[in-house]
């Protein structure tokens, strides 16, 4: 398996060093421009799916100081690294990862105020199943915020579809559709043009 393979699914030595790269590298940059087109209140209720090393967890931990974080990743690795960074969190009872697939979550209907997915959902497959097990999960009005680096429109960034077995770069119009076909109400949208960065606000 290559390294770069490790951003499907990390395991072994090299997907240890991938998810430690994911919370000190571009990827801090991305989630820092991406929060910056979402509102956060300090009580919120909040699942961030394909969490990695926990790096988002630990920020919403820290921007939501009376909310509640869970994260989950289908990677055991990513899963142990999350706990680690978070482990303080964890022991108050302000923190929970688990080891789950977004495409059939145990967690219960209606229970999360928020639900994030920082370059993620390239390995989601068919997006809408996925997209309706993230609906379920929100409370009524509940919103759902995805932040990609790849916003489709790149020609250079097919080489990470050839290099990724399983990866699949969408396009704004095809997320957009996969968000109302789940039932989503209200999709917004921001870009950054010149880095080809995308993120998506979409209410339950």
């Amino acid at each position: 398996m290559s390294f770069f393979q490790n951003t499907c699914k990390p395991e072994g030595f090299g997907g240890k060093i991938m998810v430690t790269t994911m919370n000190i590298g571009g990827h801090a940059a991305l989630a820092k421009w991406g929060l910056s087109h979402l509102s956060l209140k300090s009580n919120l209720d909040i699942l961030d799916i394909g969490c990695g090393g926990g790096a988002n967890v630990a920020t919403f931990l820290k921007r939501c100081p009376n909310g509640r974080v869970t994260g989950v990743d289908y990677s055991e690795i990513s899963v142990e690294k999350s706990k680690k960074v978070n482990r303080e969190a964890i022991r108050s009872g302000r923190c929970e990862i688990l080891h789950e697939d977004v495409r059939k979550l145990s967690l219960p209907d209606g229970k999360f105020d928020l639900a994030t997915a920082f370059e993620t959902i390239y390995f989601w497959g068919d997006l809408t199943p996925a997209f309706s097990e993230v609906r379920r999960v929100l409370k009524p009005n509940g919103k759902f915020f995805i932040c990609n680096e790849s916003d489709g429109d790149n020609p250079a960034d097919v080489k990470w579809e050839q290099m990724i077995q399983g990866m699949k770069i969408f396009k704004e119009d095809e997320i957009v559709a996969s968000l109302k076909q789940a039932g989503f109400r209200s999709v917004t949208v921001n870009r950054s043009q010149k880095k080809h960065w995308i993120c998506f606000v979409a209410e339950k």
